[in-house]
């Protein structure tokens, strides 16, 4: 075999937490220009054109005509995209920072480890249990101080609601997918789950009193383009190949470090300072990921 066959697919876990890392800057940059909803509906049209277009130009075998995968295929789309991405983006454009909304969803480990023993009857090692309880304890570091000072006002709980609901829906459908639909082209598949969250994303916006209306900006182009092309196309795709490839533990642990890493990106990005006990959570959150994923 050669080497880079063998080589590349070591890569994926670390690709992917790298990828899905900037959505949250993502939303950051294109918030100010368009409301959550509205601002999803774009990206989750562009992404069935996009997809739409390659799935012709390939020709991608569709699932069997009255096959139930159809269903479990656009359940498992909406959980993982639909109701978290919805999430995250009313709770950030809420005023929700975007630390502390990582954080939050940063708890998926520990709900998926638990789900995965007792509805996928996955065996979870009490390494495994230790690994994951030092992720926690590592991206509680690493945001202790915007949590600090994001934890105030009256309308923290019309902020946190909605970080709460992306993290039972990343959780549920990581689950959903790995026990009913763990494998399918991640062409056609990626029609079959994105077209329902456009039609149901549109239908809250318009039920939620969106204005369904873009100020269309450099800064907004970018951050769409961005999440598009390399969030919903590239980084979707690997965690369908990393759900298809590794148990629903394995697949979860790498989430902890998704909160670490966005704090980079924002120390790079917007000047955010990581302070030394920052430092020291990524440490402790990459020994934990390495402890749950041996």
């Amino acid at each position: 075999m050669p080497v880079a066959t063998r080589f590349f697919p070591q890569l994926y876990p670390w690709l992917f937490v790298a990828l899905w890392s900037t959505g949250f800057i993502g939303a950051k940059y294109g918030l100010p220009d368009a409301q959550p909803l509205t601002f999803l509906s774009l990206r989750y049209a562009l992404v069935l054109l996009l997809m739409g277009a390659i799935v012709l130009w390939t020709r991608a075998p569709w699932p069997a005509r009255g096959s139930r995968a159809w269903g479990h295929i656009a359940v498992s789309g909406l959980l993982v995209h639909g109701v978290y991405l919805g999430g995250v983006f009313m709770a950030i454009g809420h005023g929700l920072p975007a630390g502390i909304t990582a954080l939050l969803v940063g708890l998926q480990p520990l709900l998926t480890a638990l789900g995965a023993g007792l509805l996928l009857g996955e065996r979870v090692r009490p390494a495994q249990w230790l690994g994951l309880l030092l992720g926690l304890t590592g991206v509680s570091l690493v945001l202790a101080h915007k949590v600090a000072a994001g934890l105030g006002g009256a309308a923290l709980l019309a902020m946190l609601l909605p970080a709460f609901v992306a993290l039972l829906g990343i959780t549920a459908g990581t689950l959903y997918q790995k026990r009913f639909c763990p494998a399918f082209d991640l062409r056609t598949g990626s029609l079959i789950q994105f077209l329902p969250c456009l039609f149901l994303t549109l239908l809250a916006a318009w039920a939620g009193g969106e204005s369904l209306q873009v100020h269309w900006s450099g800064q907004f182009f970018f951050a769409l383009g961005w999440l598009v092309l390399v969030l919903s196309l590239g980084a979707v795709s690997l965690l369908n190949v990393l759900i298809r490839q590794g148990s629903a533990v394995h697949v979860a642990s790498l989430f902890y470090l998704v909160p670490p890493t966005t704090a980079v990106f924002a120390w790079a990005l917007f000047g955010e300072t990581l302070h030394g006990l920052a430092l020291a959570g990524m440490g402790v959150a990459v020994a934990g990921v390495w402890l749950a994923r041996r």
